[in-house]
């Protein structure tokens, strides 16, 4: 055979040996997650089989009505994750606040902040969904003790201070991507039902430069853009005066899935501000860190419009921020044209 077969286990042990006073801790919540995507993937792939999909009749802390399977995925990732003694205390989505470590579990020195299952309300059609994670050092600064409770002041962390970040795709494969950061690179491992394991599939993957001209973005609410962005669309289209065009549109409507192909083929997903949500909608822990962690660290660029994502210091648990992210040059362009004062975002461009 020309390539070796590696599993998500050895290609962990392997990266760890780059540490030489790692203790085994992170490459365990390694594997916890894993094992918690294979449960959620086997659960995604019988949900139109057994009493999985619908309602709860339960709304979450956004607001928003919980299916069935957010509410397993969400069980499967707490109980998967708070017994190990990796964690000090996990951030979900699905609650309001933090979630403690048991008392009777050990505490440990990593936060873990997820999204269990973004997209679900796709499942209904077998549209691709998905796991989002980040894992943050807490924070020992004198007011917090090892083996202490997690705090509030271990969640709310900038991006760039992620120790590693990724997403777990449930699609017509289910796809665990990961980044440890820039030295790290980005690795795709794909579960091979057969057998149980994540095999290493898509080693140091890379947005391809020059940027693929595609780009993702609900048009449905062109009319609640500034004109800044709705300039930005027309340059993309060749339209109202713009230069450009010759651009694809592609929107899934399942965020892990358009950012699954933005980073394999490049482009640009933007979820733009608007009238209703002036202060974007993607949450900044679970959502747009740990993605923009991923792209970065595979050579593109994550903002919300005019900052770096990773430099955003969150407020609250669960921050709302725009978020536009890809391959670099179109980001890059995205902010130009967010940039441009209001008296000329009505006139046509003549870049």
């Amino acid at each position: 055979m020309r390539s070796k077969v590696v599993t998500i286990d050895r290609h962990i042990i392997d990266q760890e040996r780059s540490y030489p006073d790692a203790s085994g801790r992170f490459s365990a919540l390694l594997y916890d997650i894993a094992l918690a995507a294979k449960i959620i993937s086997r659960e995604v792939n019988m949900a139109g089989l057994i009493d999985v999909l619908g309602l709860t009749g339960e709304t979450n802390v956004q607001g928003e009505r919980v299916r069935k399977l957010d509410a397993f995925s969400q069980e499967v990732m707490v109980k998967a994750m708070d017994h190990a003694g990796h964690l000090c205390c996990m951030v979900s989505e699905e609650c309001e606040d933090i979630i403690p470590i048991p008392e009777r579990f050990d505490i440990g020195n990593y936060v873990l902040l997820f999204d269990p299952l973004d997209g679900s309300s796709n499942i209904d059609v077998n549209v691709s969904i998905g796991t989002i994670f980040s894992i943050h050092h807490r924070v020992l600064d004198g007011r917090s003790k090892r083996n202490s409770p997690g705090t509030m002041a271990d969640c709310l962390q900038p991006g760039f201070r992620q120790v590693a970040a990724g997403y777990v795709i449930y699609g017509s494969s289910t796809m665990l991507v990961y980044t440890t950061g820039v030295q790290g690179g980005v690795h795709g491992f794909t579960l091979d039902p057969s057998i149980g394991e994540f095999l290493l599939s898509h080693r140091n993957i890379r947005i391809p430069d020059p940027p693929a001209k595609v780009y993702s973005v609900n048009e449905a609410y062109y009319a609640r853009w500034s004109r800044q962005q709705q300039r930005l669309v027309d340059h993309f289209k060749g339209v109202n005066g713009e230069r450009g065009g010759g651009y694809k549109s592609r929107y899934i409507g399942s965020l892990v899935s358009d950012f699954h192909r933005t980073l394999l083929q490049g482009g640009i997903f933007m979820y733009p501000p608007d009238s209703k949500a002036p202060r974007g909608k993607l949450r900044v822990l679970y959502e747009a860190a740990p993605l923009a962690l991923v792209c970065e660290a595979a050579g593109g660029r994550a903002s919300n419009g005019s900052r770096d994502i990773l430099d955003i210091v969150p407020g609250g648990l669960h921050d709302r921020t725009p978020l536009f992210v890809g391959s670099a040059s179109l980001v890059n362009l995205a902010e130009q044209y967010l940039e441009l004062p209001d008296e000329s975002a009505g006139q046509g461009s003549e870049s």
